[in-house]
């Protein structure tokens, strides 16, 4: 026979230690709901829709709008809702990203999609990492958040990238700020760059080379399916299969990174240590692509799954928004816009003649 104390769900201190708990965070996490579903309810209207500008860079900011305007008695009792929202949803919302992509799209694009995905992010942060500190005098947290933001996947790389790193406030902002600039330049450009296809034989040709050209170098998922709109049925096709697919090599990213980084300790100098704890919500991700994969869970449930983890992430955008001071943006200064400007170079440049160059060979 169980003892009184056995049956009971949870003990006095316990209950107390979770009122406590709930009453310091429930501000927070209600404003960061709020402003996430704000977010995903203005991401409908065509005016953003049309130019490429998703939920998570709306949550960032009506975040910043909120944090610089609301006064300080509101955003108090918020203030360790929203760390929350930025640290644990954060890393639960980059694992259920993975419920969007399935292994089976890597067989669309081909080794060739494969490689030139891979290429083009490793190349695209190499040159972050090096001219960033070197070139600009950047500090090193932000010349990476910058490198994966635009080698990967935009403002959900950047923030997936930032307690890798271990960011300092705003730097995670500064770099989601130049990535969605220079992505939303990038929903303008494409289509023009396609219809000079036609008269420029250094650009990639056809639906399957434009296609591949804009999933490979476009920032984020929602700047590619804009652009691939303008561009045609055909080419928006290719480019989201092959957006993916660069998506899906964020987690070995982060995995890579993290052993690199803390080998190499957060200054950047040798510490003597190898490996260490890498990211779980990284293994996290690249588990719900194998299980998205399998097929074995319902389509109703992972549709529910993959919104939760969409509002996990503006949530995490709102409370890095809402973290975010105007002057701190303004110290930072024209060195990261002067990085954004050189990978964005390198990615329209660049990812243009790798791409015709994979074709002329394949000719």
């Amino acid at each position: 026979m169980s003892s009184p104390s056995s049956t009971l769900p949870l003990s006095p201190g316990r209950l107390h230690h979770g009122r406590r708990w709930l009453g310091r965070h429930v501000a927070g996490l209600a404003l960061c709901a709020l402003l996430a579903l704000a977010a995903q309810a203005l991401g409908h209207w065509a005016v953003f829709d049309h130019h490429g500008i998703g939920t998570l860079t709306l949550a960032l900011l009506l975040g910043i709008v909120a944090g610089n305007g609301l006064p300080q008695r509101w955003l108090g009792p918020a203030e360790h809702g929203a760390a929350l929202s930025r640290q644990r949803l954060l890393r639960a919302g980059v694992m259920l990203f993975g419920l969007g992509l399935t292994v089976q799209d890597l067989a669309h694009v081909g080794l060739t999609g494969v490689l030139l995905a891979a290429v083009m992010l490793a190349s695209t942060f190499a040159l972050a990492a090096w001219a960033g500190p070197r070139w600009l005098g950047l500090d090193r947290p932000t010349s990476l958040l910058i490198g994966a933001g635009s080698a990967i996947c935009g403002a959900a790389a950047v923030i997936a990238t930032e307690p890798v790193v271990r960011a300092r406030n705003g730097e995670a902002t500064v770099a989601v700020s130049t990535v969605v600039l220079f992505g939303t330049f990038s929903v303008f450009l494409y289509p023009w760059l396609g219809e000079m296809a036609a008269h420029w034989a250094a650009l990639p040709q056809g639906a399957t080379g434009l296609g591949l050209y804009l999933g490979a170098t476009v920032h984020e998922v929602a700047q590619v399916v804009a652009a691939g709109r303008s561009m045609g049925a055909d080419v928006a096709s290719v480019a989201v299969i092959e957006k993916m697919v660069r998506v899906m090599l964020l987690a070995p990213f982060l995995l890579v990174l993290s052993s690199r980084w803390l080998a190499r300790g957060e200054g950047g100098a040798a510490t003597g240590r190898r490996g260490g704890h890498t990211p779980w919500f990284a293994w996290g991700f690249l588990a719900m692509v194998g299980l998205h994969s399998t097929g074995w869970l319902p389509a109703a449930l992972e549709a529910e799954a993959s919104q939760a983890g969409t509002v996990m992430l503006a949530m995490a955008m709102a409370a890095l928004g809402l973290n975010t001071r105007w002057s701190g943006v303004r110290a930072a200064g024209l060195r990261p816009l002067a990085l954004g400007t050189l990978l964005w170079a390198w990615l329209v440049v660049g990812g243009a003649l790798l791409v015709r160059g994979a074709e002329l060979l394949g000719a």
